[in-house]
């Protein structure tokens, strides 16, 4: 990493930054190009062992290419402000991120209903109760990605020019 400065170690903070954040873009092995898609997520941490849960749909361009390559890379993050400083005559965006690597893992059955109820599903007070049509469930691909590097990086409201 470049600016050391800006990074983040402490597993904490970097969970926090995680909480913080609404959608995951995953990184898919395609031939020539990579293939970025952006997904709502859950995760859990056991120990200091993070577990991302992303679902979709069993079809689609996404669906092969996670099954043809159990690996993929992963970021998210959170825009905080653009900051002029005049002073200094620089311009910098202060924000949050999280980026790493993943081993992709498809749940099926329990494991998979689990899942969606206990860790995707509870994520937002807004689904937590929620009566989601569970016939669906067979027709869609949940997939654990198992975090196997992470770095953060944090450019902090108030914080020095670039």
């Amino acid at each position: 990493m470049r600016r050391k400065d800006r990074e983040v170690t402490d597993f904490k903070t970097i969970v926090g930054i995680i909480d913080e954040c609404e959608i995951l873009r995953i990184g898919l092995a395609d031939g020539e190009f990579p293939y970025i898609v952006p997904l709502n997520f859950a995760y859990t941490c056991n120990g200091e062992q993070i577990e991302l849960y992303v679902h979709g749909a069993k079809a689609g361009r996404k669906y092969e290419l996670m099954q043809r390559n159990k690996k993929c890379t992963f970021e998210m993050d959170i825009p905080l402000k653009m900051d002029c400083l005049t002073d200094k005559k620089d311009v910098t965006m202060r924000y949050k991120c999280v980026m790493g690597t993943a081993d992709i893992t498809f749940l099926e059955g329990e494991e998979k209903q689990s899942a969606i109820d206990g860790i995707i599903m509870a994520r937002h007070a807004e689904t937590q109760n929620f009566d989601y049509n569970r016939g669906m469930v067979a027709a869609t691909a949940v997939a654990r990605l198992t975090v196997t590097s992470i770095t953060a990086k944090v450019n902090p409201l108030g914080g020095g020019a670039d």
